[in-house]
């Protein structure tokens, strides 16, 4: 049963949306209720791995702490399908005593959907503790992941002013040098939002000439326009200023 769960998930590289997108839903009345919280919490706890995946799909829907341990638990599951579906779980029910299991499962885990998943849960932990690995996958891990890293970091807003530091540089280099330009927006969208909680200092105007030199010199026209609505967005002058010369100029 694994192994034809675990083939489908290997070819990851160029898949970036969810795996749980292209599941059937749980029931036929799951578009109009909500899963029953009972059940489902026993079900986490059923020895089908099958039951097992839907329980846990069922708390993206749910939010219940008595879940909480369980969805932890399971992200070391057997099952691939399980454990990215406890991931999306927690993501939904986030915790501080899921960033560490979280953090764990990201540097171990083999599978590219079940990583995605959690740095997505870790994100919507917002926790201080997330930032170093979600820097890490954006510089490291498969496009899925580091596309997935890079929205994550947003999340840095609502941790502090020195996440939203330690945020910036890695998202940098990223819109600069990643290969795929999906990673690239991404960055652009995450800088664009951490700017609007820095002041006007060094790492804030490192952060716009980021943006304009993306908006000026990337060659994905969406990335550019990424660039261009986070500087709109901010509404820095500088990045105003360029816009608006480039525009007349007939640049794009």
């Amino acid at each position: 049963m694994y192994d034809e769960y675990d083939l489908s998930l290997l070819d990851v590289e160029e898949e970036l949306e969810s795996p749980l997108d292209k599941m059937e839903p749980l029931t036929a009345e799951s578009e109009v209720a909500k899963p029953n919280p009972e059940m489902m919490l026993a079900l986490l706890e059923n020895p089908q791995p099958q039951q097992r995946m839907l329980a846990a799909r069922a708390f993206c829907d749910i939010e219940d702490a008595r879940a909480i341990p369980h969805l932890i638990r399971l992200l070391t599951d057997t099952c691939p399908l399980v454990r990215v579906s406890a991931a999306y779980g927690i993501g939904r029910n986030p915790s501080p005593d899921a960033v560490e299991p979280l953090i764990a499962q990201l540097n171990r885990d083999w599978n590219g959907y079940v990583r995605k998943g959690v740095v997505w849960a870790l994100g919507n932990c917002r926790d201080r503790r997330s930032l170093a690995p979600l820097a890490d996958a954006l510089r490291t891990d498969i496009s899925a992941v580091r596309l997935w890293s890079a929205s994550a970091l947003a999340q840095m807003a609502d941790v502090g002013y020195e996440a939203v530091v330690g945020a910036i540089p890695p998202l940098i280099e990223a819109l600069v040098q990643d290969p795929v330009a999906a990673v690239r927006s991404n960055c652009a969208w995450t800088i664009g939002q951490l700017c609007r909680e820095l002041p006007s200092n060094i790492v804030y105007a490192t952060a716009i000439d980021a943006l304009i030199q993306a908006f000026a010199e990337d060659q994905d026209l969406g990335v550019r326009e990424d660039a261009k609505a986070s500087l709109l967005g901010v509404g820095d002058p500088r990045g105003l200023q360029l816009i608006e010369t480039l525009e007349q100029e007939g640049w794009f």
